[in-house]
C-alpha cells in the first residue's frame, strides 16, 4: 500500500507540476501581447470592415498584439488623441495631421503617418443636377455648405485655385443637415467625402441620376486621403509593435479589398443596426475611388510619392493658414511598412 500511494503521489505532483506549467506558459503567452488602443476616423461604417477584419480573424492577435479598436469623431480628434497619448495608432486625414504638426510645433508628441491607405482624399462637391453646375466652373457665385471642420471645406482653396473659381459662399451647419439642406434647395452645393454625402442625398430620395460629383481627385487636386498614424513615442520604443500591427492589417485589408461584401459582417458585429447593404456599397465606393485608386496602383498600396507629398504640405499650408510652414519630413515614416510582396494587395484595375 505504501508503495502504491507513493507512486500515486509522484504521479499526482509530476501531473499538477505539468499542469501548472502550461498555465504559466499561458499567462506569459498572454502578457506578450501587447495592448494597443487604435481610433479610426469616424463612426463604424463600411470602410471600418479594413480595420475590423484583422480583430476578427485574430490576426492582431497572431501578431502578438492586444487591439481595441473604437469609433471616432472625425480626423482632427483622432490626431489629438494619438498626439495626447489617449490612442497608440490611429486612422486619419493626412491635411488634419498636418494641420496640427504646423500649429503646435512644440507640442512634444506629434503623431506621424506611417502608412497611406486613402491614395487621394475622398472629399468631393456634390450638386443637383437641377442647379445648373456641371463643372467645377460653374460653382463660381455659387453658395457652397459643410460643416466648418469639413476636410473638402478646408482644402476647398486648393481646389478653388485649381479650377479658377472665385466668389464662393459658405453656409455652416452640423453634419446631419449638410445632404438635407442641399436637398431643400437652401444651398447651391456641399463638400463631403464622395462615398458618404453620395449616399446620404439618396437616402433622402435623390436619384443617383440627379447628382452631379466633382471629386477633387478628379479635378487637379491630388491630396492624400487618410493615413495610419502612431506616436512617434510607440514607433521609437517599439517599432516592432509598429511593423506588426500594419503586417497584421494589411492581412486582413486584403480580405477586404478582395470581398467587401463578405467583409461587412464585421462591421455589423461592431454596430447592429447598420444596413449591411448600404454600408457594403458604401466600402465598395471607398475601394474604388481613394483604396484602389490609379494613383494608388502607381505607387504602390500604402506607400508616398515624396514629391506629391511635399506639395501637398505647401498647400495645406496655404490653404489652412497654419502658423508655421508645414515640415514634411517630420509627418512621414515609412519604415515599419511590410515588404513590396506583402503590400501587393490591390486587384487588377477592371476593363
Amino acid at each position: 500500500m505504501i508503495g502504491a500511494y507513493a507512486m500515486f503521489k509522484r504521479h499526482f505532483l509530476k501531473t499538477t507540476a505539468a499542469a501548472l506549467t502550461l498555465v504559466a506558459l499561458s499567462t506569459t503567452a498572454y502578457a506578450q501581447n501587447k495592448a494597443i488602443k487604435f481610433q479610426l476616423d469616424w463612426r463604424f461604417e463600411g470602410p471600418s470592415a479594413l480595420f475590423l477584419q484583422s480583430a476578427a480573424k485574430g490576426y492582431y492577435k497572431d501578431a502578438g498584439l492586444d487591439v481595441t479598436i473604437d469609433a471616432g469623431s472625425g480626423s482632427g480628434a483622432t490626431v489629438n488623441r494619438v498626439a495626447s497619448g489617449t490612442y497608440d495608432i490611429g486612422f486619419a486625414d493626412v491635411a488634419a495631421l498636418m494641420e496640427f504638426h504646423a500649429n503646435n510645433p512644440d507640442a512634444p508628441n506629434k503623431p506621424v503617418a506611417v502608412m497611406m491607405v486613402y491614395n487621394n482624399t475622398p472629399a468631393a462637391v456634390l450638386a443637383l443636377k437641377k442647379s445648373g453646375i456641371k463643372t467645377p466652373a460653374d460653382l463660381s457665385g455659387k453658395k457652397l455648405g459643410a460643416p466648418v471642420f469639413d476636410a473638402g471645406r478646408k482644402a476647398f482653396p486648393v481646389f478653388e485655385k485649381a479650377n479658377k473659381i472665385s466668389n464662393v459662399a459658405w453656409t455652416s451647419m452640423d453634419p446631419p443637415l449638410r445632404e438635407t439642406m442641399l436637398v431643400r434647395g437652401d444651398i447651391d452645393a456641399i463638400t463631403g467625402f464622395s462615398f458618404t454625402s453620395l449616399l446620404n442625398l439618396e437616402a433622402r430620395g435623390v436619384k443617383a441620376e440627379d447628382i452631379v460629383m466633382l471629386p477633387f481627385a478628379d479635378h487637379g487636386v491630388k491630396l492624400y486621403g487618410n493615413a495610419i498614424i502612431v506616436s512617434p513615442k510607440l514607433l521609437k520604443d517599439n517599432p516592432s509593435v509598429v511593423r506588426a500591427f500594419l503586417a497584421a492589417f494589411t492581412k486582413g485589408a486584403k480580405e477586404v479589398i478582395a470581398n467587401p461584401e463578405a467583409a461587412i459582417g464585421v462591421v455589423k458585429e461592431r454596430d447592429g443596426i447598420i444596413n449591411t447593404a448600404l454600408e457594403a456599397r458604401r466600402l465598395k465606393l471607398a475601394i474604388d475611388s481613394v483604396v484602389a485608386s490609379p494613383d494608388a496602383r502607381k505607387e504602390g498600396f500604402g506607400q508616398i510619392n515624396p514629391a506629391r507629398l511635399a506639395l501637398m504640405a505647401s498647400e495645406v499650408s496655404d490653404a489652412y493658414k497654419t502658423k508655421t510652414r508645414i515640415d514634411v519630413n517630420a509627418i512621414w515614416n515609412g519604415s515599419a511598412l511590410p515588404d513590396a510582396k506583402e503590400l501587393d494587395i490591390l486587384p487588377k484595375p477592371k476593363k
